[in-house]
Parts: C-alpha cells; sequence; structure tokens
C-alpha cells in the first residue's frame, strides 16, 4: 500500500491557517505603514512640503529630551522658591523618568525607523536607531499634563501648551521620523508616565536629603 502522506510540520500548519488576530495585526501594520509614508510630506527637501522641514526640524529641537532636561536644571539652579523648587524637581523627575522608560521600550521592540526618514536628528544615542515608541510624543504629552497641572496659565495659554503637543507628535510622522502608531503610543505612554509621576511625587517629607541639595 502507498505510504500515507507525512503531516505536515506544526509550524507550517501556522503559515498555511493563520489566526484572525495575525492577519488582523498584519493588515493593520501594512495600514499603518503605507499611511505614514504618505504623511511623510517633509520627509526630504524633495518631499510635497519639503520647504517646511526647516520649521518642523525647529519644532523638533523643541520637543527633544536634552532641551527641556538642561532648561529645568537651569531653573533649580536659579530658583530661590521652595516651592518652584519642587514642582522643578518633579518636573526633572518625570523627564529622567520618560528618557529611561522609551529608551527600554525602544530597545526591547528594535522596530527600524521609516524607509523614508533622513538620519539628521538633533543629539541621537543607539536606540535612538529605533522608532517605537516616539519619545518626542511620549514627551510631549508627560510634560502638556504636567504643565497644565502645576502652572497656572491662563487660557489662551494652555491652549497653546495642548496645541504645542499636538504639533511636535503630529511633526514626527510629517518628518518621517516615526510611523503613525510609534507616535499614538507614545502620547498613551507619556499620559501613563504622568500618573507615576504624581504617584511618586517628591516634597521635602517624602525625599528630605534630595531637597538638602538644592
Amino acid at each position: 500500500p502507498a505510504a500515507a502522506a507525512a503531516p505536515l510540520p506544526e509550524e507550517d500548519c501556522m503559515k498555511l491557517n493563520p489566526s484572525f488576530v495575525g492577519i488582523a495585526l498584519s493588515s493593520l501594520l501594512a495600514i499603518d505603514l503605507w499611511a505614514s509614508k504618505r504623511l511623510g510630506v517633509c520627509a526630504g527637501e524633495g518631499s510635497a512640503w519639503g520647504s517646511a522641514r526647516p520649521l518642523m526640524k525647529v519644532i523638533e529641537v523643541s520637543g527633544h529630551g536634552i532641551p527641556w532636561v538642561l532648561g529645568t536644571f537651569y531653573g533649580l539652579w536659579h530658583t530661590d522658591s521652595s516651592a518652584a523648587r519642587e514642582v522643578l524637581l518633579n518636573l526633572l523627575f518625570a523627564l529622567l523618568l520618560d528618557l529611561v522608560m522609551v529608551s527600554v521600550v525602544k530597545g526591547l521592540v528594535k522596530r527600524p525607523r521609516p524607509t523614508h526618514n533622513k538620519m539628521d536628528m538633533f543629539v541621537t544615542i543607539s536606540v535612538d536607531k529605533y522608532s517605537f515608541p516616539s519619545g518626542h510624543a511620549t514627551r510631549a504629552a508627560l510634560v502638556c499634563r504636567f504643565v497644565l497641572r502645576h502652572l497656572v496659565l491662563a487660557v489662551p495659554l494652555r491652549v497653546l501648551v495642548v496645541l504645542w503637543a499636538l504639533i511636535v507628535s503630529i511633526s514626527r510622522v510629517m518628518l518621517g521620523r516615526h510611523n503613525m502608531t510609534d507616535v499614538l503610543f507614545g502620547l498613551l505612554l507619556g499620559y501613563a508616565l504622568y500618573g507615576v509621576v504624581e504617584h511618586c511625587w517628591l516634597s521635602p517629607a517624602t525625599a528630605p536629603a534630595l531637597f538638602a541639595l538644592w
């Protein structure tokens, strides 16, 4: 009698019968890549909105971690107000937490930057070759929530803070730095990190040694 056909290996069966979830995720990923490339209108000088690229890069710097960290240190060094010192120390904590968390997630996920991105970013480190999540979007959401909660601002200024966070996030896709899902996850992560900062709020009562340094 003819030998019975050998059964397919389990991994081949998985490839021939992909799950609904797998198909859905693959489809969403394809849509994400396609839409992100279409929206990268400032990805190069020859792009549809290439003339706006210099402005987008200025916005990029406004959301970069180094200016924020240095600016916070400068404020701490020059302030004589104990209340301002407490807010600035917690802002510094938030910024450092953001840098660490984004670096860890990028190192774990290792999603490459979009193919249409030009690696001419302002001050990068090793994990910045990865795309997920967008550190700028994470920082924008975190700083936005922090400022709106702890600074007394007139309504027009509060609106400007929110607009800044949105423009920084949108610029990441327009410059071709990130895919849309990188930015969306970054915004969610930044929103969540603010909750961590509030829960671990540093004060003279909870961290007297730290405040003694200042």
